[in-house]
């Protein structure tokens, strides 16, 4: 009968947890040393889990957290949307992530010296990533641009919500210009006066999904995410009438589960859309520009000036925009000294590995000396 009792009591712990996204992949690295739970928050140290049923607060393994800070390649620091293993409210281990977004750390776009060293993990375990942009000030499909360049290099999939609709006195001529950069990519119009685009946006709610927001401060997330749960859960706060920006009223992130049966992670607003990695991300946001390229005669061409080139061609006859094409370059060349960047850190910790281990041999090769000489 207790067996009947405990088997049951599995079954529902296990159901809520795939409904919090729970799956194979997390169950193939759960080794029995803690109970499973997912992290909703994170504040100075201290991490807010949750197991469906229940949520706590634990603390992080002093193990954990230096192999961590060591860099050790089989440990990871805990950040929004993990899954973790947890004994007496202590985490004893990060399980492998399936996907992460993250960007540079904040500050370091534009700054060279430092562009490659400092990686931001906004969340992990993604199925979807909502680009959001207001219908006032804050569009600008440049901007877009690096958003889908960012989220491609993360291998996420993107979702491009503009919200605001109601401010603007024609919303769908905003739609076309976000359809002529972001191919196949789903766009939903979002306005204060009715729901119609809200509901559009539950499709990517379902239980066992989580989907986080990005966007510049005053771009309507955290409203979203009130509309979305029905009630206020997120504090708002209004744009700057004389600048067009919002404050950072969302200063932290939270993941929320969704009346709809899913999760959503509310992110601060970012001002800085600054790369950290090079993963065929600017192949992915400008598919056309790459594959106009491939039809060029020209194999030395850089698709800039060259007359005949098949890029400049389409430049000419206005079927793709100088505005996007030079959009296209400078993140390719941002990206490529990332990468170069990262190559020489590489090869530099290798460098010192061995001149460690030159040092090591040395040595042991001088105390034989002396026991020798003795």
């Amino acid at each position: 009968m207790n067996t009947t009792i405990e088997s049951k009591e599995n079954y529902i712990n296990q159901t809520k947890l795939i409904s919090m996204g729970w799956n194979d992949h997390f169950q193939e690295h759960a080794d029995g040393t803690g109970v499973p739970a997912r992290v909703i928050s994170v504040n100075t140290g201290l991490f807010h889990l949750s197991q469906g049923d229940e949520d706590f607060q634990a603390t992080i393994s002093g193990k954990v957290r230096y192999r961590a800070i060591s860099k050790d390649s089989e440990s990871l620091y805990p950040v929004i949307g993990d899954w973790v293993l947890v004994q007496d409210m202590v985490i004893t281990k990060v399980l492998p992530r399936r996907n992460m977004l993250s960007r540079g750390a904040s500050g370091r776009r534009g700054k060279n010296s430092a562009l490659a060293t400092e990686e931001q993990i906004m969340a992990a375990n993604l199925d979807t990533v909502c680009i959001v942009c207001g219908l006032d000030r804050d569009f600008n499909v440049r901007r877009i641009e690096r958003y889908l360049t960012l989220v491609y290099n993360c291998g996420l999939n993107p979702v491009i919500v503009l919200t605001k609709a109601d401010l603007h006195d024609d919303p769908e001529v905003c739609v076309d210009e976000v359809n002529e950069i972001a191919f196949g990519i789903p766009v939903h119009i979002v306005s204060a006066e009715d729901s119609v685009g809200v509901l559009e946006l539950e499709q990517y709610l379902i239980s066992g999904k989580t989907v986080t927001m990005v966007g510049s401060s005053g771009a309507g997330k955290s409203t979203l995410l009130n509309r979305l749960y029905g009630e206020s859960v997120q504090a708002t706060g209004a744009v700057s009438q004389s600048v067009g920006k919002g404050k950072h009223i969302t200063t932290k992130r939270d993941l929320f589960f969704m009346p709809q049966g899913g999760m959503l992670i509310d992110n601060p607003g970012i001002r800085e859309i600054a790369f950290y990695d090079n993963d065929g991300g600017v192949e992915s946001a400008f598919a056309d520009i790459e594959n106009l390229a491939k039809e060029c005669r020209f194999s030395d061409c850089n698709h800039m000036h060259k007359f005949g080139c098949r890029v400049m061609e389409d430049v000419a006859n206005g079927e793709l925009s100088r505005e996007r094409l030079e959009s296209y370059y400078k993140m390719k060349r941002e990206l490529d000294y990332l990468s170069e960047r990262q190559r020489k850190s590489a090869d530099r910790v290798e460098k010192e590995r061995r001149k460690d281990i030159a040092l090591l041999v040395k040595a042991m090769k001088k105390n034989k000396s002396k026991k020798n000489c003795s």
